[in-house]
Protein backbone atom coordinates (compact mmCIF):
# COMPACT_ATOMS: atom_id res chain seq x y z
CA UNK A 1 0.00 0.00 0.00
CA UNK A 2 0.96 3.53 -0.95
CA UNK A 3 2.88 5.69 1.45
CA UNK A 4 0.42 8.78 -0.21
CA UNK A 5 -2.34 7.06 1.31
CA UNK A 6 -0.96 7.80 5.34
CA UNK A 7 -2.78 10.26 6.85
CA UNK A 8 -3.24 11.29 10.76
CA UNK A 9 -6.15 12.10 12.72
CA UNK A 10 -5.94 13.61 15.72
CA UNK A 11 -2.01 12.42 16.55
CA UNK A 12 -3.80 8.77 15.58
CA UNK A 13 -1.95 7.52 12.63
CA UNK A 14 -3.88 5.72 9.29
CA UNK A 15 -2.26 3.73 6.84
CA UNK A 16 -5.08 5.12 4.48
CA UNK A 17 -8.14 7.44 5.30
CA UNK A 18 -10.79 4.54 4.80
CA UNK A 19 -12.64 3.24 7.56
CA UNK A 20 -15.89 1.26 7.82
CA UNK A 21 -18.99 2.62 9.88
CA UNK A 22 -20.49 2.27 12.72
CA UNK A 23 -23.61 0.56 13.12
CA UNK A 24 -22.90 -1.05 9.48
CA UNK A 25 -20.31 -3.35 10.49
CA UNK A 26 -20.37 -5.45 13.91
CA UNK A 27 -17.37 -5.60 14.81
CA UNK A 28 -15.86 -6.53 11.83
CA UNK A 29 -15.94 -10.21 12.35
CA UNK A 30 -18.62 -10.85 9.29
CA UNK A 31 -16.98 -8.95 6.81
CA UNK A 32 -13.27 -10.54 7.59
CA UNK A 33 -15.04 -13.89 6.10
CA UNK A 34 -15.33 -11.68 3.05
CA UNK A 35 -12.23 -9.66 2.39
CA UNK A 36 -9.01 -8.54 4.43
CA UNK A 37 -10.09 -6.46 7.09
CA UNK A 38 -6.74 -5.54 7.73
CA UNK A 39 -5.93 -3.66 4.45
CA UNK A 40 -8.10 -0.99 5.82
CA UNK A 41 -7.37 2.25 7.67
CA UNK A 42 -9.84 1.96 10.30
CA UNK A 43 -12.92 0.18 12.08
CA UNK A 44 -15.71 1.59 13.67
CA UNK A 45 -17.57 -0.22 16.18
CA UNK A 46 -21.09 -1.18 16.36
CA UNK A 47 -22.64 1.29 18.73
CA UNK A 48 -22.26 0.33 22.36
CA UNK A 49 -23.99 1.24 25.41
CA UNK A 50 -23.15 0.44 29.06
CA UNK A 51 -25.57 -2.29 28.82
CA UNK A 52 -26.94 -4.52 26.87
CA UNK A 53 -29.88 -3.60 24.38
CA UNK A 54 -32.23 -5.87 22.51
CA UNK A 55 -33.14 -3.13 19.95
CA UNK A 56 -36.21 -1.82 18.82
CA UNK A 57 -38.94 -4.07 17.80
CA UNK A 58 -40.97 -4.22 14.10
CA UNK A 59 -39.59 -3.16 10.95
CA UNK A 60 -35.64 -2.36 10.97
CA UNK A 61 -34.42 -1.63 7.83
CA UNK A 62 -36.32 0.14 5.07
CA UNK A 63 -35.07 -0.27 1.54
CA UNK A 64 -35.80 3.72 -0.43
CA UNK A 65 -34.89 5.57 -2.99
CA UNK A 66 -31.05 5.70 -3.41
CA UNK A 67 -30.93 4.88 0.25
CA UNK A 68 -32.17 2.81 3.07
CA UNK A 69 -33.75 4.01 6.29
CA UNK A 70 -32.88 2.04 9.76
CA UNK A 71 -34.26 1.96 13.10
CA UNK A 72 -32.19 -1.15 14.76
CA UNK A 73 -32.13 0.97 18.17
CA UNK A 74 -28.63 0.31 19.15
CA UNK A 75 -29.15 -3.32 19.12
CA UNK A 76 -25.81 -4.31 21.19
CA UNK A 77 -24.07 -6.53 23.40
CA UNK A 78 -23.07 -3.59 25.94
CA UNK A 79 -19.42 -2.25 26.59
CA UNK A 80 -18.38 -5.38 29.12
CA UNK A 81 -19.33 -8.33 26.68
CA UNK A 82 -17.16 -6.14 23.89
CA UNK A 83 -14.24 -5.86 26.18
CA UNK A 84 -14.72 -9.20 26.94
CA UNK A 85 -15.12 -10.85 23.84
CA UNK A 86 -14.44 -8.72 20.23
CA UNK A 87 -11.59 -6.51 21.71
CA UNK A 88 -8.77 -7.97 21.45
CA UNK A 89 -9.84 -9.34 18.28
CA UNK A 90 -10.35 -6.30 16.67
CA UNK A 91 -7.06 -5.12 18.30
CA UNK A 92 -5.15 -7.34 16.85
CA UNK A 93 -6.08 -6.85 13.15
CA UNK A 94 -3.43 -3.61 12.50
CA UNK A 95 -6.31 -1.07 11.99
CA UNK A 96 -7.07 1.87 13.98
CA UNK A 97 -9.77 0.95 16.43
CA UNK A 98 -12.23 3.40 17.03
CA UNK A 99 -15.41 2.14 19.83
CA UNK A 100 -18.52 4.22 19.10
CA UNK A 101 -20.26 4.98 22.21
CA UNK A 102 -24.19 5.89 22.92
CA UNK A 103 -25.93 6.73 25.97
CA UNK A 104 -29.24 7.93 27.39
CA UNK A 105 -28.56 10.07 30.52
CA UNK A 106 -25.16 11.21 30.74
CA UNK A 107 -24.14 9.17 33.34
CA UNK A 108 -24.51 6.07 31.07
CA UNK A 109 -21.95 8.03 28.93
CA UNK A 110 -19.94 8.65 31.78
CA UNK A 111 -20.13 4.95 33.22
CA UNK A 112 -19.10 3.65 29.65
CA UNK A 113 -16.39 5.78 29.15
CA UNK A 114 -15.03 4.69 32.55
CA UNK A 115 -14.87 1.37 31.81
CA UNK A 116 -13.42 1.56 28.08
CA UNK A 117 -10.46 3.70 30.28
CA UNK A 118 -9.03 0.64 31.50
CA UNK A 119 -8.83 -1.21 28.02
CA UNK A 120 -6.99 -0.18 24.54
CA UNK A 121 -8.42 1.35 21.19
CA UNK A 122 -7.38 3.90 19.54
CA UNK A 123 -10.29 6.35 19.55
CA UNK A 124 -13.63 6.83 21.36
CA UNK A 125 -16.73 7.52 18.81
CA UNK A 126 -19.25 9.43 21.05
CA UNK A 127 -22.40 9.16 19.39
CA UNK A 128 -24.66 12.11 20.48
CA UNK A 129 -27.34 11.23 18.73
CA UNK A 130 -28.70 9.13 21.52
CA UNK A 131 -32.23 10.33 23.25
CA UNK A 132 -31.74 11.80 26.39
CA UNK A 133 -34.36 9.73 28.50
CA UNK A 134 -33.98 12.89 31.51
CA UNK A 135 -35.02 15.39 28.96
CA UNK A 136 -38.11 13.96 27.72
CA UNK A 137 -36.49 12.39 25.12
CA UNK A 138 -34.60 15.24 23.65
CA UNK A 139 -31.81 14.06 21.32
CA UNK A 140 -28.09 14.76 22.85
CA UNK A 141 -27.11 15.46 19.18
CA UNK A 142 -29.91 18.11 18.15
CA UNK A 143 -29.39 21.07 20.78
CA UNK A 144 -25.52 22.54 20.58
CA UNK A 145 -26.52 23.25 24.96
CA UNK A 146 -26.89 19.54 25.27
CA UNK A 147 -24.31 18.34 23.24
CA UNK A 148 -21.74 21.29 25.25
CA UNK A 149 -22.94 20.12 28.58
CA UNK A 150 -22.23 15.82 26.95
CA UNK A 151 -18.97 16.58 25.30
CA UNK A 152 -17.59 18.16 28.58
CA UNK A 153 -18.30 16.14 31.28
CA UNK A 154 -17.57 12.95 29.31
CA UNK A 155 -14.22 14.90 28.35
CA UNK A 156 -13.60 15.54 31.58
CA UNK A 157 -12.70 11.29 32.53
CA UNK A 158 -12.02 10.33 29.01
CA UNK A 159 -8.30 9.35 28.47
CA UNK A 160 -8.75 8.12 24.98
CA UNK A 161 -8.78 10.44 22.05
CA UNK A 162 -12.13 11.67 21.66
CA UNK A 163 -13.94 12.29 18.87
CA UNK A 164 -17.71 13.36 18.48
CA UNK A 165 -20.15 11.78 15.51
CA UNK A 166 -22.65 14.78 14.82
CA UNK A 167 -26.43 14.46 13.87
CA UNK A 168 -27.36 16.36 10.86
CA UNK A 169 -30.78 16.69 12.50
CA UNK A 170 -29.10 19.14 15.03
CA UNK A 171 -30.46 23.14 14.59
CA UNK A 172 -26.87 24.15 13.80
CA UNK A 173 -24.25 21.96 12.93
CA UNK A 174 -21.54 24.50 12.45
CA UNK A 175 -21.95 25.64 16.23
CA UNK A 176 -22.44 22.11 16.99
CA UNK A 177 -18.90 21.61 15.81
CA UNK A 178 -17.47 24.26 17.41
CA UNK A 179 -18.72 23.72 20.74
CA UNK A 180 -17.51 20.11 20.79
CA UNK A 181 -14.22 21.99 19.54
CA UNK A 182 -14.20 24.43 22.72
CA UNK A 183 -15.23 21.27 25.10
CA UNK A 184 -11.94 19.68 24.15
CA UNK A 185 -13.04 17.04 21.59
CA UNK A 186 -9.65 15.51 19.77
CA UNK A 187 -11.89 15.19 16.33
CA UNK A 188 -15.14 15.58 14.97
CA UNK A 189 -17.19 12.44 12.38
CA UNK A 190 -20.24 13.48 10.55
CA UNK A 191 -22.87 12.78 9.56
CA UNK A 192 -25.19 10.32 11.30
CA UNK A 193 -28.75 9.43 9.71
CA UNK A 194 -31.10 11.82 8.63
CA UNK A 195 -34.34 11.49 10.09
CA UNK A 196 -37.20 10.12 7.79
CA UNK A 197 -40.10 8.43 7.01
CA UNK A 198 -41.52 5.91 5.08
CA UNK A 199 -45.81 5.02 5.12
CA UNK A 200 -47.20 1.40 4.35
CA UNK A 201 -50.21 1.93 2.33
CA UNK A 202 -51.32 -1.43 2.31
CA UNK A 203 -51.69 -1.00 6.50
CA UNK A 204 -52.14 3.17 6.49
CA UNK A 205 -49.53 3.24 9.39
CA UNK A 206 -46.01 4.14 9.63
CA UNK A 207 -43.76 1.35 8.21
CA UNK A 208 -41.64 1.86 11.35
CA UNK A 209 -43.24 1.90 15.26
CA UNK A 210 -41.21 4.94 16.31
CA UNK A 211 -43.04 6.65 13.35
CA UNK A 212 -39.63 7.82 11.94
CA UNK A 213 -36.28 5.93 11.14
CA UNK A 214 -32.27 7.10 10.20
CA UNK A 215 -32.09 7.50 6.31
CA UNK A 216 -28.39 6.82 4.76
CA UNK A 217 -27.02 5.78 1.44
CA UNK A 218 -26.05 7.99 -1.38
CA UNK A 219 -29.11 10.14 -1.43
CA UNK A 220 -27.27 11.67 1.42
CA UNK A 221 -24.58 12.11 -0.12
CA UNK A 222 -24.50 15.54 -1.69
CA UNK A 223 -26.06 17.13 1.80
CA UNK A 224 -23.52 15.28 3.82
CA UNK A 225 -20.69 16.76 2.12
CA UNK A 226 -22.18 20.21 2.68
CA UNK A 227 -21.79 19.69 6.16
CA UNK A 228 -18.68 18.06 6.18
CA UNK A 229 -17.41 20.94 4.23
CA UNK A 230 -18.80 23.84 6.72
CA UNK A 231 -17.68 21.87 9.71
CA UNK A 232 -14.52 21.22 8.35
CA UNK A 233 -14.30 25.41 7.25
CA UNK A 234 -15.46 26.39 10.97
CA UNK A 235 -13.08 23.64 13.71
CA UNK A 236 -9.55 23.54 13.42
CA UNK A 237 -9.61 20.17 14.92
CA UNK A 238 -9.77 16.90 12.22
CA UNK A 239 -13.03 16.17 10.91
CA UNK A 240 -14.21 12.30 9.35
CA UNK A 241 -16.53 12.44 6.93
CA UNK A 242 -19.75 10.00 6.71
CA UNK A 243 -22.79 10.11 3.98
CA UNK A 244 -23.39 8.07 1.08
CA UNK A 245 -20.18 7.29 -0.10
CA UNK A 246 -20.25 4.48 -3.03
CA UNK A 247 -17.00 5.24 -5.14
CA UNK A 248 -13.35 6.48 -4.65
CA UNK A 249 -14.90 9.63 -6.25
CA UNK A 250 -17.32 10.42 -3.40
CA UNK A 251 -14.57 9.55 -1.09
CA UNK A 252 -12.01 12.21 -2.61
CA UNK A 253 -14.99 15.00 -2.62
CA UNK A 254 -15.18 14.60 1.49
CA UNK A 255 -11.58 14.85 1.34
CA UNK A 256 -11.26 17.39 -0.61
CA UNK A 257 -13.92 19.16 1.39
CA UNK A 258 -12.02 18.60 4.36
CA UNK A 259 -12.29 15.23 5.62
CA UNK A 260 -8.62 13.31 7.39
CA UNK A 261 -10.89 10.21 7.10
CA UNK A 262 -13.95 8.92 5.58
CA UNK A 263 -16.23 6.18 6.89
CA UNK A 264 -17.98 3.28 4.37
CA UNK A 265 -21.44 2.59 5.47
CA UNK A 266 -24.32 1.94 3.41
CA UNK A 267 -22.16 1.12 0.61
CA UNK A 268 -21.07 -1.70 2.35
CA UNK A 269 -24.40 -3.56 1.94
CA UNK A 270 -24.54 -3.26 -1.75
CA UNK A 271 -20.85 -4.46 -2.19
CA UNK A 272 -19.24 -5.70 0.91
CA UNK A 273 -15.60 -5.14 -0.53
CA UNK A 274 -15.92 -1.52 -1.30
CA UNK A 275 -14.03 0.17 1.14
CA UNK A 276 -10.79 -1.92 -0.67
CA UNK A 277 -11.96 -0.62 -3.77
CA UNK A 278 -12.46 2.83 -2.52
CA UNK A 279 -8.56 2.72 -0.87
CA UNK A 280 -7.70 1.26 -4.31
CA UNK A 281 -9.32 3.95 -6.30
CA UNK A 282 -7.74 6.63 -4.01
CA UNK A 283 -4.47 5.27 -4.52
CA UNK A 284 -4.42 5.42 -8.26
CA UNK A 285 -5.98 9.24 -8.75
CA UNK A 286 -2.91 9.96 -6.27
CA UNK A 287 -0.42 8.61 -8.41
CA UNK A 288 -1.99 10.06 -11.07
CA UNK A 289 -1.73 13.17 -9.96
CA UNK A 290 1.49 12.67 -8.12
CA UNK A 291 0.08 13.81 -5.01
CA UNK A 292 0.15 12.85 -1.65
CA UNK A 293 -3.43 12.82 0.36
CA UNK A 294 -2.65 15.23 2.79
CA UNK A 295 -2.03 17.88 0.34
CA UNK A 296 -5.40 17.32 -1.57
CA UNK A 297 -6.80 17.51 1.82
CA UNK A 298 -9.78 20.44 2.37
CA UNK A 299 -8.25 21.95 -0.92
CA UNK A 300 -11.85 23.24 -1.52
Amino acid sequence: MSSRLKTEFAGVSFKNPVALASGTCGFGREYAEIFDVRRLGGLCSKGLTLNPRPGNEGMRIWETASGVMNSVGLENPGVRAFIEKDLDWVNGLGVVNIVNLGGHSIEDYLEGVELLNEVKLDILELNISCPNVKSGGMNFGIKTDLAREVVRKVRGVCRHKLMVKLSPNAEDVVALARACEEEGADGISLVNTFLAMAIDLKKRAPVFQNTYAGLSGPAIKPIALRMVHQAAKAVRIPVMGIGGITTWQDAMEFIMAGAAVVQIGTGSFINPSLALDVIEGIEKYLESQGKNIAELRGCI
